[in-house]
């Protein structure tokens, strides 16, 4: 379903669920879209309707959660849920062209790869014909963006890594994968903060805490932070200061 309008949306509206709606602002993943996104999203908090709770951005959409009786029994125009909450979304959006989206920052993330840090590092040269070095060096000397956190709380999706590590799920997950590992699925990277199941490619990990509930921000990363991975030994890993 796509919000009515009378003009060129930048999104279409798509019913989620009676508590939901999600806008769809693209097909691909792009740091233009991204922008896009961080900005409506922006606008929706600093503009909120009669019944709305909270957002969850994604690579290129906005799902929009609302309690529904408030909804309904807001001055919204529209006969339902859907309609309502559409079609404010949708003249919305000259509040959020205009809104200024906060710069990330640039975090720097220690990493041990390879051994038993990272024990698909092998696997990953030998699918990309390449040595274990040269997928280092490769995965070490790009800046990532930070698209999105989803899967387990802090988890960062990241683009920009290089298509020449580029490397495909295991076919069988791993029950459990230590928190800090890195790892990559397709053309992602991302870190695990917390121990759960995974099937990603894990080719490192690192000393950090992704993920603290106790701390005022309990996520090391936000989606528009920018993420330099730097390598570093057995040793180091060890010796180094996981602050909280």
């Amino acid at each position: 379903m796509q919000a009515p309008n009378n003009f060129q949306s930048s999104f279409t509206a798509h019913y989620l669920s009676e508590y939901a709606v999600t806008l769809e602002f693209g097909e691909e993943i792009s740091e233009d879209l991204l922008q896009k996104i961080s900005r409506f999203n922006t606008a929706i908090h600093q503009y909120p309707f009669s019944g709305f709770q909270t957002t969850v951005p994604g690579y290129a959409t906005i799902s929009v959660f609302f309690d529904p009786v408030l909804v309904i029994r807001s001055g919204l125009p529209g006969q339902d849920c859907f309609t309502k909450v559409a079609d404010y979304l949708t003249g919305l959006q000259q509040r959020a062209i205009d809104q200024d989206v906060k710069s990330g920052s640039l975090v720097t993330i220690p990493v041990c790869y390879g051994n038993i840090y990272g024990p698909d590092l092998d696997e990953v040269a030998r699918v990309n014909q390449l040595t274990a070095l040269q997928v280092i060096e490769l995965h070490s000397s790009a800046v990532y963006k930070v698209f999105m956190i989803g899967f387990v709380p802090g988890f960062a999706y990241l683009g920009g890594m290089n298509s020449a590590l580029a490397n495909p799920r295991k076919l069988s997950p791993r029950p459990a994968i230590a928190p800090g590992s890195v790892g990559i699925a397709g053309k992602q990277t991302g870190v695990y903060p917390l121990q759960t199941p995974g099937g990603w490619q894990i080719i490192g990990q690192t000393p950090l805490k992704m993920f603290a509930a106790t701390r005022a921000q309990p996520s090391l990363l936000s989606a528009g932070d920018e993420v330099v991975f730097k390598p570093i030994s057995a040793s180091e890993f060890k010796q180094y200061n996981t602050r909280a």
